[in-house]
């Protein structure tokens, strides 16, 4: 099981999670392209700290949203969306090939995430977007309890699938993550997050937030690195992960 981290989000003089202690835990980096968090300078020293660390590098694209952290979702048109999908990935992917690095896969961030998984215009413009980009860029997506329609639009537009799952969130029945304005949204006990990950990563069932089983396929897992706190519990989870692939 990988471990993924939204990273590079600091921009200008304000600085934004503690990436340099999170990355050596960390096997993939979603590392913002300026239009939710992150700037040209964040960018390139975020593939550096990366590359030091052999982490392989992400896109992390969002609405054009730095006042809201990109957490706002703003109606735009499908054509809209394929092109900021393009001018961001393509910003990041000429950092790193500045740095002899590529991108491996595009995670799309906050708002534009959630309208990703609910509305298939949008979805089909980001599959679009990478399917005509030079690289072989994958897709990192949220998994639910019916990944069927996700992984056919993938294969329609030949774009590999990475099904992401989260650490730290509670799910519903249909597998999506609740809503963080509800109570028990977020795990913060580092036991509730470290049985998550181990289920999970074994292909246990979860609990939903409301007690049901819930099975999730993934590929990777999201997790937090913006704080004393969840760095300690990223540190306890690869632990965790890594003693049991020893174990196996």
């Amino acid at each position: 099981m990988l471990l993924n981290c939204d990273i590079g989000e600091s921009y200008g003089a304000w600085t934004m999670g503690l990436d340099d202690q999170v990355m050596p835990y960390i096997d993939q980096a979603n590392i913002a392209c300026a239009f939710h968090a992150g700037d040209p300078l964040v960018m390139r020293n975020t593939v550096r700290l990366a590359l030091q660390h052999k982490v392989t590098l992400g896109a992390h694209p969002a609405y054009p949203d730095l006042q809201g952290f990109g957490r706002r979702s703003i109606a735009c048109s499908a054509d809209e969306v394929h092109a900021m999908v393009l001018y961001q990935v393509g910003a990041l992917a000429q950092i790193a090939a500045a740095q002899g690095a590529s991108l491996s896969y595009v995670k799309p961030h906050g708002a534009l995430y959630n309208d990703m998984m609910r509305d298939e215009s949008v979805l089909r413009a980001i599959l679009d977007a990478l399917s005509q980009s030079p690289a072989k860029l994958a897709l990192m997506a949220m998994t639910t309890a019916d990944n069927r329609p996700l992984k056919a639009l993938c294969a329609e537009y030949k774009v590999e699938l990475l099904l992401e799952a989260f650490a730290d969130r509670a799910y519903d029945k249909e597998g999506y993550i609740v809503s963080r304005s509800l109570p028990g949204a977020v795990h913060h006990s580092p036991e509730a997050i470290l049985r998550q990950v181990l289920a999970i990563s074994r292909g246990e069932v979860i609990q939903t937030i409301d007690g049901e089983p819930l099975y999730l396929e993934a590929d990777t897992l999201c997790v937090h690195g913006d704080n004393p706190e969840s760095v300690a519990a990223v540190r306890a989870i690869r632990k965790a992960l890594d003693e049991q692939a020893v174990r196996a």
